[in-house]
């Protein structure tokens, strides 16, 4: 028997998660370390959030998650968009899906935002323009 391997990824501004996801005992790593040990708190507690919504799902599952670039937050929300799309193709149950959209809509779909970019002339800052005296 062949075991069937899912890919998912997810991006927030610069970070990017990727997931594979193989049948197993519930065991979710991100970056190799268990998902209980990840800190700080506050992003556990939002990486944790698909699996404790599909619970039934997440506790057939082992997810591995490698997770580049970004600050803590961002790669935190990342891993749940990546975790949350994985557990919806591992299902295909559509009111899983319906489920975590009305959760929570950036729990299956990226957030689009990303970094202006610098203009000439601006200190380093996309809309901070150098300051006249006129003297």
């Amino acid at each position: 028997m062949t075991v069937k391997a899912i890919n998912a990824s997810g991006k927030r501004k610069k970070a990017i998660a990727r997931a594979v996801l193989v049948p197993g005992s519930g065991i979710v790593r991100i970056n190799g370390r268990l998902v209980d040990s990840y800190e700080p708190k506050l992003a556990r507690m939002k990486v944790m959030e698909p699996l404790l919504l599909a619970q039934s799902y997440a506790s057939k599952v082992d997810i591995a998650i490698s997770v580049r670039g970004g600050g803590v937050f961002s790669q935190a929300d990342a891993a749940r968009l990546t975790i949350a799309r994985a557990l919806v193709q591992f299902s295909r149950d559509k009111e899983l899906e319906k489920e975590l959209l009305e959760y929570d809509r950036h729990m299956m779909v990226a957030d689009v935002r990303r970094r202006e970019p610098r203009k000439p002339n601006t200190h380093g800052k996309a809309r901070a323009k150098v300051q006249k005296s006129y003297r």
